[in-house]
């Protein structure tokens, strides 16, 4: 069948549907890995080692030097990816449950993942000298896993601003760091526009430069006729709106979306059944993507499929980060997929390309919990409720405190004549009661997935099941209603 064609436009991009394969994976795993993860010590490395008394700062003046002698630009030779096992990785995250994947194709740093000819900062170039994007989609196909990419430079231009200052006292006061070197401009950006009294502000997200646009949109294509990648991902609002959300919900932040129209456009006429992420809200850019939520999530069922994408740290490798457990991993997904959304969960990597014991404790655990509950997962979609109980979870920022679920709590999810009650918390009951039937929909059987047929009794709507001793996971557990 020939692919529709999409301009450029709103109108025609809206026309374009979320594919049934993001909305039955349910669960995908992210590789938000590059340079910022060589010195371990958290997110936004680049950014932060040029301000002063941050804590990123102060770790590279003691670890590697002051950032007028070693910059950024340093700490991206020391990248070298030189245990990197691509096909072993996929294997533990396809066990884990996880049904596509992607990669950062790079981060705000302006760093590379893949040979650029755009860029000469790039893994192949410098670093590792792999072709990192390309090692996992080929990892990624032989699971048969759609493969995206994520890219976060739309916000480099005015983010990494910082680069262009100095000390504001001591021994190097008012010498610049290496962002200010003419001979490096092409990579550290001639973003002197931003550069003012507030040098340290997040503000804009997106720079009005449209020289830089331009190169935005150059990478994008770049990017698309490399790799050709079933999702891609944008870190904040189709560019180059405003950020999550409209500041002033005028026409002009429309207009500023025409590269990033033009960018989906290309992504749509090129890749059959993409998916393209984006962080806002706003109802323009809705209609051409399917909402991220990052580190956060909905407060019911979303019409359209959505997208939480978070992590078990941070996400660039810190050591000095406790990891999320299984049973909150597990948790959230279940309550975000009865919404209608779907999980992308960061696995952190150090900078040689392997993952923590931790790390690979909680995929083995949660590779455990699909084996038992899959059924009420993949290829679902939401119930008319999501689920019933006394428990909500924090919706606040970026924050994701583990909800403390009780006896009442249930998510739903449903299939061709299932519906599939999990329970939040099993611990310390044998008896599931569930309220949100009505009395007209009447159960024909119950299965407690993992173990079987278990007796029930309904009455008035209400559903009784009584559960065995051993419950066969220590997690959510899943009943299947027939109706």
């Amino acid at each position: 069948m020939k692919m529709e064609k999409f301009d450029p436009t709103f109108e025609s991009l809206a026309k374009h549907k979320c594919p049934d394969w993001f909305r039955d994976a349910k669960f995908g795993i992210w590789s938000h890995w590059g340079p910022q993860s060589v010195p371990m010590c958290g997110d936004w490395y680049a950014r932060n080692m040029y301000i002063q008394d941050s804590d990123q700062y102060n770790y590279h003046v003691r670890h590697y030097g002051h950032p007028s002698k070693f910059g950024y630009k340093d700490i991206c030779k020391l990248w070298k990816a030189e245990k990197f096992e691509p096909e072993k990785l996929m294997d533990l995250y396809y066990k884990a449950g996880a049904r596509y994947f992607t990669s950062i194709a790079m981060h705000h740093d302006h760093f590379f993942n893949y040979p650029s000819k755009l860029n000469k900062f790039n893994s192949v170039e410098m670093g590792p000298g792999k072709d990192i994007c390309g090692l996992w989609k080929a990892a990624a196909k032989k699971y048969n896993m759609p493969f995206g990419l994520t890219e976060h430079l739309g916000a480099t231009f005015s983010w990494w601003k910082t680069n262009k200052g100095s000390d504001r006292y001591g021994l190097l006061k008012g010498v610049p760091y290496d962002g200010s070197d003419p001979a490096l401009r092409d990579y550290y950006f001639d973003n002197f526009e931003h550069v003012d009294e507030d040098l340290y502000a997040l503000r804009p997200w997106y720079t009005p430069n449209t020289k830089f646009r331009d190169y935005w949109l150059d990478v994008m294509k770049e990017l698309i006729d490399l790799y050709e990648p079933e999702l891609l991902y944008s870190d904040g609002a189709l560019p180059f709106g405003s950020h999550w959300h409209f500041e002033d919900g005028s026409d002009k932040d429309l207009a500023n979306c025409k590269w990033g129209l033009e960018a989906v456009a290309y992504l749509y006429n090129k890749v059959e059944n993409a998916v393209y992420n984006q962080k806002s809200s706003q109802p323009e850019m809705y209609s051409v993507s399917v909402l991220d939520v990052e580190r956060s999530q909905l407060a019911g069922i979303n019409k359209d499929p959505w997208q939480t994408d978070t992590c078990i740290g941070g996400w660039f490798y810190d050591a000095k980060l406790t990891l999320k457990k299984p049973d909150h991993v597990i948790e959230m997904l279940v309550d975000i997929i009865s919404k209608n959304g779907t999980m992308l969960l960061n696995i952190p990597q150090r900078p040689d390309g392997t993952i923590d014991d931790d790390a690979v404790f909680v995929l083995e655990e949660l590779g455990k919990w699909f084996a038992v509950c899959s059924e009420g997962v993949y290829g679902t979609r939401p119930w008319r409720e999501f689920g019933e109980g006394d428990t909500k979870v924090l919706i606040d920022g970026f924050t994701e405190k583990k909800t403390e679920w009780n006896s009442s709590d249930y998510r739903f999810t449903i299939k061709d004549n299932a519906l599939y009650a999990f329970i939040l918390n099993p611990s310390g009951t044998r008896t599931a009661v569930i309220k949100s039937l009505n009395e007209s929909e009447r159960v024909k059987s119950v299965r407690l997935l993992g173990v079987g047929e278990v007796p029930y009794t309904q009455e008035y709507g209400i559903l009784v099941v009584k559960l065995p001793d051993k419950l066969p996971t220590e997690y959510v557990n899943c009943l299947a209603l027939e109706l």
